[in-house]
């Protein structure tokens, strides 16, 4: 009878079908042992194979279910494993180590919730269970970091997201989405190599996976190889219509191309301006694309010296560089820029040197208002007027006559806003409000090529 509850024979071999329900359980136990031998041994292919063929015999036994699946445990075959010890668990709703396994799949696939649910079955049957009680731990520690990684990620700490999956991942070591996670963080912190590493092995063993493919897209992005990131973000949209990063970042890498390539022709058109306002768009698209946003930068750098904004030219380099320490065209064009501001600096200030200085002129302070201007220039015009000096020798006429005409024509220049705002920035007077004393370039230096 009790064979009978036991044995079920599937797919027997013809010889097998002549043997009674307490042969065919015998037989099964014979090949449990023999698998019992190999799993010993730690040949756990053969224990699987010995294990299938128990079952094969009487499929149900929930122990014999309950070895293959601790078989496929040790070969980390986890997903079939948490089939089989469910099996068993279906078979035998008190089969203590069935739980247990079927548990300990669950969390090494990351599912802490039903694995803490096993957990507490086997609690209720063996208070005392230690294993289950430790078990029971992990899953609880699992699902702390879960939290903690979720608040991380919106908090955009993505090496606090990072620390947490790989503690959660000693437990669950099978997770797929835990492995995930963590390489889009590693993506995200820079960290290409790390995140290629961890999408490769899963779309190794799952050539399928969206969310792999999706990482390992995102990986070529951030490294300014855009075409071949586009044809991961489509494939990953191939295999799930709605996963909403991929088209984002699908979206961002025609877009930040688009627009980059719109500021390239614009520049080599000569439209200077327009390429400018083109790369600044195209860095409001992606604030995560460190090394394109590095290489617009560079970019924009360049245009802005076509259009004499030194200044700014080594900011955007400046930028380039905070982006990505180590790019070298960056530092080179910066340290280029940096001579030319400085030379044009120096030349101004030469030029300030060798003119007039109305404010000494004047007696007054650079800082001086134009109510003091107007009082100082009075001052002086009475002190050198020709006609106060009209009792004196012909050389003291003539130097206090030129000393009234530079009083006149400081407080002409001084008096009258657009004039004096030319002269303190050092600008000829005479050149109808253009830059005469700014730089003009040096000959020989060639015009930077865009990234």
């Amino acid at each position: 009878k009790m064979a009978t509850e036991h044995c079920d024979a599937v797919n027997m071999d013809p010889d097998m079908e002549m043997l009674s329900d307490e042969e065919m359980e015998r037989e099964a136990e014979g090949f449990k042992e023999q698998g019992n031998a190999f799993y010993i041994k730690k040949d756990y292919a053969e224990a699987f194979n010995y294990y299938t063929k128990a079952i094969d015999m009487c499929p149900k036994n929930a122990s014999y279910y309950g070895n293959r699946a601790a078989t496929l445990m040790m070969l980390c075959r986890y997903r079939e494993a948490l089939e089989d010890s469910q099996q068993a668990v279906r078979l035998d709703n008190s089969f203590t180590k069935g739980h247990l396994r079927e548990g300990k799949c669950h969390l090494s696939l990351g599912n802490a919730m039903a694995a803490s649910r096993c957990f507490q079955r086997v609690l209720e049957m063996e208070s005392d269970n230690s294993q289950a009680q430790q078990e029971l731990k992990n899953a609880e520690s699992i699902l702390e970091y879960e939290r903690m990684a979720e608040i991380g990620f919106e908090k955009r700490d993505f090496r606090m997201v990072v620390f947490c999956m790989d503690r959660a991942l000693e437990s669950a070591t099978a997770c797929h989405r835990f492995k995930i996670l963590k390489a889009e963080c590693l993506a995200l912190l820079g960290r290409y190599p790390e995140a290629q590493s961890v999408a490769s092995d899963i779309l190794r063993m799952d050539s399928t996976n969206a969310d792999a493919l999706y990482v390992r897209g995102l990986c070529l992005y951030y490294e300014d190889c855009i075409d071949k990131a586009v044809q991961f973000f489509v494939q990953a949209l191939r295999m799930a219509p709605d996963h909403d990063k991929a088209r984002l970042a699908c979206r961002n890498a025609k877009a930040l191309k688009a627009k980059k390539e719109e500021g390239n022709k614009s520049f080599k058109e000569g439209n200077f301006e327009a390429a400018y306002e083109l790369y600044s768009e195209a860095l409001t698209i992606d604030p995560n694309n460190i090394k394109t946003n590095a290489k617009l930068y560079c970019n924009r750098a360049t245009v802005g010296s076509k259009l004499k904004k030194l200044e700014q030219a080594i900011e955007d380099c400046t930028k380039a560089i905070k982006l990505d320490e180590t790019y070298i065209k960056a530092y080179l064009r910066r340290a280029q820029w940096y001579v030319r501001h400085l030379l044009k600096n120096a030349q101004l200030e030469l030029k300030k040197s060798k003119r007039k200085d109305y404010y000494k002129v004047l007696g007054v302070d650079k800082n001086a208002t134009e109510d003091e201007i107007k009082k100082a220039y009075r001052k002086r015009a009475l002190l050198h007027h020709p006609d106060r000096h009209s009792g004196a020798s012909p050389e003291v006429q003539k130097e206090e006559e030129k000393k009234f005409k530079e009083v006149g024509e400081a407080f002409s220049v001084l008096s009258d806003p657009k004039k004096k705002s030319r002269y303190d920035s050092g600008q000829d007077l005479e050149d109808d409000g253009m830059n005469m004393g700014g730089y003009s370039g040096e000959p020989g230096l060639v015009t930077p090529a865009l990234s």
